[in-house]
Formats: C-alpha cells, sequence, structure tokens
C-alpha cells in the first residue's frame, strides 16, 4: 500500500503512534495546533482577563478598552495580502513572521503608558493573525491529509480550545502575581518561541506522495479555482454572510464573556473557570464537528454549529446571574468550538486549496465588520445600560440570517467554476 493511502486510512486513535515519525504530517498538525491555538489563546481568550486590570489601572472606559479587540479589523485588512502571500511561498515563512509580529505587539503593550499606544500595539499583534492561526491551518492539513481532512482540522482546530484552557489560567494567574505588564510580555515570549518551532518544524507539503518513477511537478498542481473565478460565484457572498455572522463569536462573545458574568454577580474567579468551560467543551466540539463535515458536508455542519450557539446565547439571556448560566456556557461551548474547524472547512471543501489563501483572505475583509463593530457596540451598550442582553440578542439574529445564507449556498449552482 503507498504511503498515500495508508495516511488516508489513518483515524485519529492513531495521533500517538505517528507522531514520534512514522508520517511527518503529525508534527506538521501538532505544530499547526499549537500555533493557532496559542495565538487564538492570547489574542481572543484572554482579553477579557486584561480588560478590568486595565481599566483599574488607566480609568479608561469599557468602551475604550474594547477598542483593543476591535482593532482586530485590522486582521481583515492584511488577510488578503497575507494569503496572497501564502499562496505564492508557503505557509512556513508566513508563520514565522507572523508570530514574531505578534511577540512584537504584545512586548510593546508590556511597556504602555498611554491608550493611544495601547492601540497602536494591539493593531500590531493583529497585524500578525491572519498568517498564524486557521489560514496557514486549513492549507497545511488540506496538503498533508487531503482524504481525512475533516477530523483533522477538527483536531488542529481543538488547538484554539487548548489555548483558552491554557492561556487564561496562565495570564489571569500573572496578572494576579506579577500585574498585567508581565502578562503581556510573558505572551509575547511564548509566541517567539512559537515562531522559533514553526522554523524548525513547519514543511509546506509532504515529498512521499510523489508515486515511485513519477514526476514531482505533476504533484505541485493543486486542485482547486482561481480567486477570480470564486469571486465570480453566488455561493463565495453567501459563504462569507455565514462566516462573517460567526465571526460574532470571537468579537464579542468570547472577549466579553468574563465581564458579562462578572457583571451578572459572578466572581472573577468564577467568570474565568465559565470561559474555560467554554474552552474545554469548544474543544470536544470541533473534533466532533470535524467528523461530522465528513458525513453531511462541512456547509451543513456549519449551519448546525450556528444554531447550536444561538441557543446557548439566548439561555445566556435567559439565564443572569443564576446557576443556568453553566448550561449557557456548555451549550455554547459545544456550538461554537465547531466554527474554527469548519470556516476553513467548507471554503477548501467549495473552492479548494489553489487559492485558499487568497480567498479566506478576501472572506476575511468582509470580517473586519464584526471584528470592529461588535466589541464597540457591546461596549457601549454596557457602559450605558450596564448589561449585555441587547447586544448578545442581535448576534442571535446574525447565526439565524447566516444559517439561512449557508443554506443558499449550498443550493447555489457551482458549475460556473471550474476545478484546475
Amino acid at each position: 500500500m503507498s504511503i498515500r493511502a495508508k495516511v488516508a486510512n489513518l483515524s485519529p486513535v492513531h495521533v500517538v503512534r505517528q507522531i514520534a515519525g512514522m508520517y511527518y504530517g503529525w508534527n506538521i498538525a501538532l505544530v499547526a495546533f499549537l500555533s493557532t491555538g496559542i495565538s487564538v489563546g492570547m489574542t481572543g481568550y484572554a482579553f477579557g482577563a486584561f480588560v478590568e486590570p486595565l481599566e483599574d489601572e488607566f480609568g479608561w472606559t469599557r468602551a475604550q478598552v474594547n477598542w483593543g479587540v476591535a482593532l482586530s479589523f485590522v486582521s481583515g485588512v492584511v488577510a488578503p495580502i497575507v494569503g496572497r502571500l501564502m499562496d505564492r511561498v508557503g505557509a512556513r515563512p508566513v508563520m514565522v513572521v507572523s508570530l514574531l509580529i505578534m511577540s512584537t505587539g504584545f512586548l510593546l503593550r508590556s511597556s504602555m503608558d498611554n491608550l493611544w499606544q495601547f492601540y497602536l500595539y494591539s493593531a500590531v499583534v493583529y497585524v500578525g493573525m491572519p498568517g498564524a492561526t486557521v489560514m496557514p491551518a486549513g492549507r497545511l492539513v488540506g496538503m498533508w491529509f487531503p482524504k481525512t481532512r475533516g477530523r483533522m482540522m477538527g483536531m488542529v482546530t481543538s488547538g484554539n480550545n487548548f489555548g483558552g484552557l491554557t492561556i487564561v489560567p496562565l495570564a489571569a494567574a500573572i496578572i494576579a502575581t506579577a500585574g498585567w505588564r508581565w502578562a503581556f510580555a510573558s505572551l509575547g515570549l511564548i509566541s517567539a518561541g512559537l515562531a522559533v518551532l514553526v522554523f524548525l518544524v513547519i514543511r509546506e507539503r509532504p515529498v512521499e506522495v510523489v508515486p515511485a518513477g513519477g514526476n514531482a511537478s505533476a504533484v505541485k498542481e493543486i486542485p482547486g479555482v482561481s480567486g477570480r473565478a470564486a469571486l465570480h460565484s453566488m455561493s463565495f457572498y453567501l459563504i462569507t454572510i455565514g462566516v462573517t455572522s460567526g465571526a460574532f463569536t470571537y468579537s464579542v462573545i468570547l472577549s466579553q464573556m468574563i465581564p458579562h458574568l462578572t457583571s451578572e454577580g459572578f466572581s472573577d474567579g468564577a467568570a474565568a473557570a465559565a470561559l474555560t468551560v467554554t474552552a474545554a467543551f469548544g474543544l470536544s466540539s470541533k473534533i466532533i464537528f470535524g467528523l461530522l463535515s465528513e458525513k453531511i458536508t462541512a456547509l451543513l455542519a456549519f449551519v448546525l454549529s450556528l444554531a447550536i450557539q444561538a441557543a446557548g446565547l439566548v439561555l445566556f439571556i435567559i439565564a443572569g446571574g443564576s446557576q443556568l448560566a453553566w448550561v449557557a456556557v456548555t451549550v455554547f461551548g459545544l456550538g461554537f468550538g465547531g466554527m474554527g474547524a469548519l470556516i476553513p472547512l467548507t471554503l477548501a471543501e467549495a473552492f479548494g486549496l489553489k487559492s485558499f489563501g487568497t480567498i479566506m483572505g478576501f472572506v476575511s475583509v468582509v470580517g473586519i465588520l464584526p471584528q470592529l463593530i461588535g466589541p464597540l457596540f457591546a461596549g457601549y451598550v454596557f457602559d450605558e445600560r450596564g448589561s449585555y442582553t441587547i447586544p448578545f440578542g442581535i448576534i442571535v439574529g446574525m447565526f439565524i440570517v447566516g444559517g439561512i445564507a449557508l443554506l443558499a449556498a449550498r443550493r447555489s449552482p457551482m458549475s460556473n467554476l471550474e476545478a484546475t
């Protein structure tokens, strides 16, 4: 049996055995898991741990602090450039440079004394995000695990939740013992360490899949459509609506979960624990949704993910500060976790890998809207009303719209796109 066939038949239970070296793809998957997960953990999950310390230190309002996460729209601005570059030069150089840029931003944050510095250094962090997270992970998984892409993407992107499980308590512990400056500096050093690991381990694609006596140039041809062809498809725009609606999870729900729960009467420790529980359930749901995508398609699995998240947010609204909030945390975590895997899987399923970075970059541009509007709106409403009920309710509506758009994309003809 060829190595290609052996890899195609692997199941997740072989991970521990294979990581030692039988198939180098497992090393790629592990490093992609760490880069994606820890980067998301540092920029998304852990942001809430810094909100109140920064308010206490500088007297900033919640809306002012939330501008720090709203500046994640910068990721959308640079994503098409990063994606196009990745399609040209490969994932490794893009990941290394991106992680070093993030490291610089976190280290600079540790020395800030003014609000404008917080905004500038936050923008630097977000410049590095696209090339350190799901964009290269989607490409690498598609290259190294073409037949088991769904389950492997679920396993790799479960790193996002691993980041939440590890980085949030780490940041909270450092803030409690040494202060927020040391916490930011520590995150910067972790990011730099990841850059070194990526440089040493990541390779673009497996040379082992070249057939015996075959021509390596044939392997270099990557299936899929061009970015131009994707832009001429109605499916692209419908999928983009679905992805953009789901992005409000990252820009609002994750970044504001700790402040929301503390405002409802939870202690700081309980609120941090709730976010950790969300990450734990999200981790398992990525693997579940990854496997499910191989059975019912990534697009339909994405619709289910949005529906479960909407149900979780409704429970948050109803629960207030009651114990029902823990049920909301569980339900929401089960739904939102799948999105990290399903976004790249849906795009790869629809358009292939030939211009994956470019197409995902185009989608990310529209993702500027939830990144910019979501946290600012949530912050302003909280400053006025002392509650996140209205923002959460609006996002439920966004999830419903996104699910309808994805279902419409499933019926949109794709015959005008020719895989080349």
